[in-house]
């Protein structure tokens, strides 16, 4: 042997170790993860002289409060800088952004926060390991920019959000070897994509460990799974405390208002928008058109943004081509409690996941072309198509039956076309920022991860565009309810969303619940519920609770005894969160229509009659509310039977519909047997 294969064997040992050692150190590295942070602010404790102080939170006006202050802006100097129309995640993030730069703000939307799109997402926040395959591929950069975007943007939601944001680990399930180092390969450089952004390392499970995380796993021909980390949130709740984020920080923030004009001066530029309160007809009032006046109008209207720029140009060209994406809810058995899955090849090479959710789990989507509607219905054909892909993966011992659905929607995903490109009929992969000849400003595509990104080049064109003047954010509210911490601070007239926490993240912490059972006697599940929901909110929203005059829990009376939302809720979400009507409270401030449509239509007479006292409704509203809720129902996959159900039946229990022909396809368990006497 050579001088020189001896000295490069000496070498060759240490040099393995060294390296080895090295990636074993730098995976094991100790890490702040994102999400995993203790609270910026403690938890209230008892004082010197015993008395148990609670946060002191910055109060928002009132809905009846902004309605005036949209009212005011016909005077020169109360004209507001910016009007967004559409209050949805991209609305809402515009909304905060550009509030946080020290401009005047105003939002208005036709229904509710994320009642559109918004709401009826995979609940994920996620760069996309499809995209990323399709990135190497088809050697796309765009398609690679996409999801280094993506993962950037999922570090900020468990940063500003923690308590509406986890990790989620998801499994990629193997039935051939050869998949192994291909998969592997994929999501060690969706690690490596992540960067600091990321957060544990994607990893290998044999075929028993595998079965161990999923058991309802089908054994035949799995060899192994690979799982990878991404993130998971509550989309409705995370859209509805942007909007109140921003309500604090002096926003005019107003639901349930519809933009029926838009306002040109003169020299045919936007000036203005004319508005209309459709709460006031809900309770059979008069309502007279408001008229608000702007130096930009923003278009964030998802899949209505055709309509909008209609109302500024009636000939321009469409833009927006529908996507449907169904959803269904299965119940919480069909997945572990702490891990999703994947399946990156179905029948017709599209990607579903199947995802626990709120005690439930999640399985979708599809993607099919569509026409634009407010509440789409979920059709038969996808659901079964979904329920038939959901079966191939899991043991044959698990019949996977119509009857277990407990809840079904459609989503509409805005694709869009840019009218600026040469070819105007080639979808744009990312997001579109668009300013009309007359100042119209469209910012449309995109996706939920991204909505912050989205808002950011939005309200950089918006201040470009009209010179408007951002500023430093003088005597900031104090969102954490103590003076521990300025958020203000940060505020120089640029961009922060991605540092301005929103309402509830400030005392956050993994351990919160612990607090609120000891102090207030909630059900443990309950306190749960409540933190990972409201953050530190959770304190007003559980004092805001009835005693039960029980032992335990002393406060905190469910509203539907199948899941922890409590009464307190509806009065926080009412005087807090501008919840105007029940499907409010029912679909976007909890989230018991979207996890079981059968237990939101039997807590809906508790629903009403608490919004009733709070809201001061007499029985024509009452009645209206019932109907318009039982027909949003539909939308969410409400049994056919069950649409016709009066108040009286549902109080008295007497939905039974095992007569019905429909009793198979919706009935959760079969029919008893008859006993022979």
């Amino acid at each position: 042997m050579s001088r020189f294969a001896r000295g490069l064997r000496r070498i060759a040992l240490p040099a393995t170790v060294a390296v080895g050692g090295g990636a074993l150190l730098y995976s094991y590295r100790p890490r702040n993860i994102p999400g995993f942070e203790g609270p910026a602010v403690p938890p209230p404790i008892y004082g010197a002289d015993g008395t148990f102080k609670l946060p002191r939170f910055p109060k928002i006006k009132s809905r009846e409060e902004q309605i005036a202050e949209l009212k005011k802006s016909n005077g020169e100097e109360e004209e507001y800088d910016m009007l967004v129309i559409g209050g949805g995640a991209t609305g809402a993030g515009v909304a905060l952004d550009a509030v946080t730069r020290g401009l005047k703000v105003a939002v208005v939307e036709r229904d509710d926060f994320s009642s559109g799109t918004s709401s009826k997402s995979t609940k994920l926040v996620h760069g996309g390991v499809r995209y990323l395959e399709k990135a190497v591929w088809n050697l796309d950069y765009n398609q690679y920019q996409l999801v280094k975007e993506a993962l950037k943007e999922r570090k900020y939601f468990l940063q500003t959000a923690p308590h509406l944001s986890s990790w989620l680990p998801i499994m990629l399930p193997l039935d051939k070897w050869w998949k192994a180092p291909y998969y592997w390969a994929g999501t060690k450089f969706y690690d490596f994509l992540a960067g600091s952004e990321g957060i544990e390392s994607s990893y290998f499970l044999t075929r028993s460990k595998a079965l161990d995380a999923f058991p309802m796993l089908k054994q035949t021909d799995l060899v192994g799974a690979l799982v990878y980390y991404d993130g998971a949130h509550n989309d409705s709740r995370m859209n509805v405390s942007i909007a109140m984020t921003a309500a604090v920080y002096g926003a005019t923030i107003v639901n349930h208002a519809e933009v029926t004009g838009l306002m040109k001066n003169d020299n045919g530029r936007l000036c203005g928008a004319v508005v209309k309160d459709l709460i006031s007809e809900r309770n059979g009032k008069k309502s007279d058109p408001i008229t608000v006046k702007a130096k930009c109008i923003i278009n964030c209207t998802g899949p209505f943004t055709d309509s909008i720029r209609k109302l500024d140009d009636q000939d321009c060209k469409e833009i927006v081509a529908p996507a449907s994406g169904v959803h269904v809810i299965l119940p919480g058995y069909y997945s572990p409690s702490n891990m999703g899955l994947i399946d990156p090849s179905t029948s017709d090479g599209r990607v579903i996941f199947f995802l626990p959710w709120q005690g439930n789990t999640i399985a979708g989507t599809t993607d099919e072309p569509t026409t634009i509607s407010q509440n789409p219905l979920p059709d038969e054909k996808s659901i079964q198509w979904i329920l038939n892909e959901v079966s191939h993966y899991l043991s044959p011992d698990i019949s996977v039956r119509r009857g277990d659905v407990l809840a079904a929607w459609a989503g509409i995903r805005p694709l869009v076309k840019d009218p600026k490109a040469k070819n105007t009929e080639s979808l744009v992969r990312n997001h579109l920022v668009d300013i009309s000849s007359s100042g119209l400003v469209t910012c449309a595509g995109g996706k939920w991860t991204t909505y912050r990104q989205m808002a950011e080049d939005c309200v950089d064109a918006a201040v470009k565009e009209f010179n408007l003047p951002t500023k430093p954010f003088v005597n900031a509210p104090r969102v954490s309810g103590t003076e521990a911490i300025d958020d203000g601070a940060i505020l120089n007239g640029s961009c922060q969303t991605h540092n301005v926490r929103l309402i509830g993240a400030h005392g956050f912490s993994k351990t919160l619940f612990i607090n609120l059972i000891q102090h207030f006697g909630v059900e443990t599940e309950v306190a749960k519920h409540l933190t990972e929901s409201y953050g530190d909110r959770a304190w007003t929203v559980a004092a805001m609770c009835k005693p039960t005059d029980l032992r335990f829990p002393a406060r905190g009376e469910r509203i539907s005894r199948l899941y922890p939302f409590v009464d307190g809720e509806i009065r926080y979400a009412i005087a807090n969160e501008y919840a105007q009507t029940a499907v409010d409270v029912l679909a976007r401030r909890t989230r018991l229509a979207f996890l079981n449509a059968q237990a939101a239509l039997e807590c809906l007479p508790k629903i009403i009659d608490i919004m009733s006292q709070e809201l001061k409704w007499d029985r024509k509203r009452q009645e209206r509310e019932w109907k318009d809720t039982v027909a949003f129902l539909q939308s969410m996959g409400l049994p056919e039977p069950m649409l016709t159900a009066t108040r009286a039946q549902v109080e008295k229990g007497k939905l039974d519909f095992s007569s019905s022909l429909e009793y198979k396809m919706y009935s959760r368990h079969d029919k008893p047997p008859v006993v022979e006497e």
